[in-house]
């Protein structure tokens, strides 16, 4: 009964302080991206609408800022008790470091429930509808939902996409269809238009190169035969690092069914799928400096090693993204490297505290 009891006084003031960090995190952020934003002013889109679509974006920087926020909040909810000799009492009444710490990783376990859920079903909303929201008051409805587009590949067919709308719409889509290494015919079309069944394209012209002669055709509509559906080009166009993990993981197994690299659809389905073991060798990593070397410093000297400790691992893992590329090891790796060093690091300064 005891034992609960101090599991719940430690999950409290922990959690208390994530709390805390959180909401400055978020309102920090919120203040200095309004102000930023307020230069984007224009049309229906005034200075209220961007503290509108800021607001409407809180969940996905809610997500972003987790990590940083677990790692500082654990600082300083352990760091309270050990200013004030609650751990110090604790541990000599027989509780081991082994379940104290085990009191700090229930409430994070929470928290990881309550981020993957977001992360999963209210961030990839939130962003796609405050991005069309957004455009549609600076540009009027119909807006372009993506700004800028990209390239895909489907078979021998090559296609580049300058953007869709909120209503599925896409915006000047260039196709070119192969015949092994021979092209065979090019197609740019003002805007491709599905009809809930099947694509339309519209203003479209088509150049057919043959042996000795290029024919163009000009349509004014023309069917598209694709296996792309609206849904599916929205996840294309739309910026990958909000995306659901779900969507990443489809994005990628369509990318590699093209034989293209899914490098950064997967680093960042890794990335979300294994945010458990991030923010637990997080918490060891804030145990340690609590229970370690930096127990007899200030309060605030833990803290400001715990932001170097959290920019370095988020640089650790933006440094090891691209190098998956270049060198072709697995983008789990990028995201696995930064966490298990973290969770060394933690439990090597643990042992020597024990």
């Amino acid at each position: 009964m005891l034992a609960d009891r101090l599991d719940r006084y430690i999950a409290r003031n922990v959690v208390a302080a994530i709390v805390v960090v959180q909401v400055v995190l978020l309102g920090l952020d919120l203040v200095i991206t309004y102000i930023n934003d307020l230069g984007d002013v224009q049309g229906d889109y005034g200075a209220f609408q961007v503290l509108l679509y800021l607001l409407m974006r809180l969940p996905w920087r809610l997500y972003q800022y987790a990590p940083v926020a677990v790692l500082i909040g654990a600082l300083i909810g352990l760091g309270g008790m050990a200013s004030s000799n609650e751990l110090t009492v604790m541990r000599a009444a027989g509780r081991s470091l082994t379940r104290i710490l085990w009191g700090v990783m229930k409430p994070v376990l929470l928290i990881v429930l309550l981020l993957l859920s977001i992360a999963e079903f209210v961030s990839p909303r939130s962003e796609q509808f405050a991005t069309a929201w957004r455009l549609e008051k600076m540009q009027g409805e119909g807006a372009l939902l993506s700004q800028s587009g990209g390239w895909q590949r489907e078979g021998d067919t090559f296609y580049r996409f300058g953007a869709i709308r909120a209503d599925d719409t896409v915006i000047d889509l260039t196709r070119y269809a192969f015949e092994g290494e021979t092209l065979r015919s090019a197609t740019q079309a003002a805007r491709a238009v599905w009809d809930g069944e099947a694509w339309r394209l519209e203003e479209a012209a088509v150049t057919r190169f043959e042996d000795e002669r290029t024919r163009v055709a000009h349509h004014d509509a023309l069917a598209w035969e694709t296996r792309f559906t609206p849904e599916q080009l929205h996840r294309l166009l739309r910026d990958v690092e909000s995306q659901a993990p779900s969507e990443l993981w489809a994005y990628a197994r369509f990318q590699q069914a093209q034989g293209l690299q899914a490098t950064r659809p997967l680093l960042y389905f890794w990335q979300k799928l294994l945010l458990p073991l991030t923010l637990a060798s997080l918490v060891l990593v804030a145990a340690s400096f609590v229970f370690g070397p930096l127990r007899s410093v200030a309060a605030g000297t833990r803290v400001f090693y715990g932001v170097i400790t959290g920019l370095g691992f988020k640089y650790l893992q933006d440094l090891l993204a691209p190098a998956s590329m270049l060198f072709g090891f697995s983008p789990a790796w990028a995201v696995l490297g930064p966490t298990l060093l973290c969770a060394g690091l933690g439990l090597y300064l643990l042992r020597r505290s024990g």
